[in-house]
């Protein structure tokens, strides 16, 4: 009888063996820029008309940057900003992820660092000697800039948006020959944006839309990403096929990109020169909505306490004051906070809230997960 450690290979195999499905694994990765961008050209000319009269010592067009998630609204900023610095010295461009940073000091900490080549000290100078010395520089080389603010609701949600963009867009008034622009992109489409009077008056935007990709577009992009990403012969297009019905089903090129990977790794793992069925079957059930696993990595240890006081609950209804009291358990939060988190998670679309009048006063609210069990405590332990 065979020993059964015999018939696997063992980690330490798996881990050092030379073979690899993967010519460049990277081309997986949720922040790759593919060389061969296709079905933006029309948002890709607009975004260079935005941006082609500070080549030429003028002041840059603002932008709103609109579609749903995995639209391309990232990669065509990337593309685009790589063009420009590659061509022309006049114009500094710079890309903020504003959930990651979401104050008006780590914003500009992230303009200092592109044009500085270093992070400013996180203490002991104040904002506005950051503030002056972009600006100073700007104004004493003659370069434009221009700031792409990705998923910028988010600054909104932290009330930062309006003093963030006004401090970029009306620099000009203070500093003479300062020329600034912002592309605004927003991920959400139905999310409304609210800009103080001082600031409309400077924004006043061209819009950009990204529609969502076709399946015929899903399928070719995934296949140029297997061309690139993967020898000759590792999946055969039917498999790309299956794939393709799976990313189209959840409306997210990112979980395609990321069955593939997962297929290539379970290919790996089983020796196998090739993704068969089988792997594409453990790769599903292994890999959850992407865009769900994302936002819940950007939470805070305080808000994902909260998403697992409503699982606590089970699947029934939950009124906000009885949520209140296994979420103060868990984390002995007063109810202000609470009621901020509650907020930001219905901001971020991940619960609903609705009233009731079954309240012991009247009206109570109620909190409903917009996920399954399921998912959540996936994305919660991964």
């Amino acid at each position: 009888m065979k020993d059964r450690g015999a018939e696997k290979r063992s980690v330490r195999d798996i881990l050092l063996h030379d073979e690899t499905v993967f010519r460049d694994i990277n081309v997986f990765d949720p922040d790759y820029v593919p060389e061969n961008y296709r079905y933006r050209e029309s948002q890709m000319e607009a975004l260079a008309v935005c941006i082609r009269p500070a080549l030429r010592n003028g002041r840059p067009v603002n932008a709103v940057v609109l579609g749903s998630c995995a639209t391309g609204k990232t990669t065509a900023i990337k593309k685009i900003f790589e063009m420009v610095e590659s061509t022309s010295e006049n114009v500094i461009c710079c890309y903020i992820n504003c959930q990651l940073h979401t104050t008006r000091f780590g914003i500009f900490s992230q303009i200092y660092s592109r044009i500085f080549g270093h992070q400013p000290p996180e203490t002991g100078v104040p904002f506005s000697r950051i503030y002056q010395s972009i600006m100073q520089y700007l104004a004493k080389e003659n370069k434009a800039l221009v700031v792409a603010l990705d998923d910028v609701n988010y600054l909104f949600y932290s009330k930062n948006a309006n003093k963030v963009l006004y401090d970029i867009l009306r620099a000009h008034e203070v500093f003479d020959g300062v020329r600034t622009g912002v592309f605004a992109i927003l991920s959400d489409i139905e999310f409304r944006y609210v800009l103080d009077k001082n600031v409309n008056s400077v924004f006043i935007p061209q819009e950009i839309v990204f529609p969502p990709y076709t399946r015929e577009e899903i399928f070719n992009i995934l296949r140029d990403r297997v061309r690139v990403g993967f020898y000759p012969g590792v999946i055969p297009d039917e498999l790309i096929e299956r794939i393709t019905d799976h990313t189209v089903n959840t409306g997210d090129l990112r979980y395609g990109i990321d069955l593939l990977r997962v297929c290539g790794n379970l290919a790996e793992a089983d020796a196998s020169p090739e993704i068969t069925r089988r792997h594409l079957e453990m790769a599903v059930k292994k890999t959850g909505p992407v865009t769900l696993m994302h936002t819940v990595k950007t939470l805070n240890e305080q808000e994902k306490e909260f998403l697992r006081s409503v699982m606590d609950a089970g699947d029934g209804d939950i009124t906000a004051g009885a949520l209140y009291k296994i979420f103060q358990g868990r984390t002995g939060a007063s109810y202000s906070s609470f009621n901020r988190t509650m907020e930001k998670l219905e901001f971020l679309r991940l619960i609903d809230t609705r009233l009731t009048g079954k309240g012991v006063r009247g009206k109570s609210r109620i909190v409903i997960l917009r996920f399954s069990l399921h998912e959540l405590e996936r994305c919660l332990n991964s």
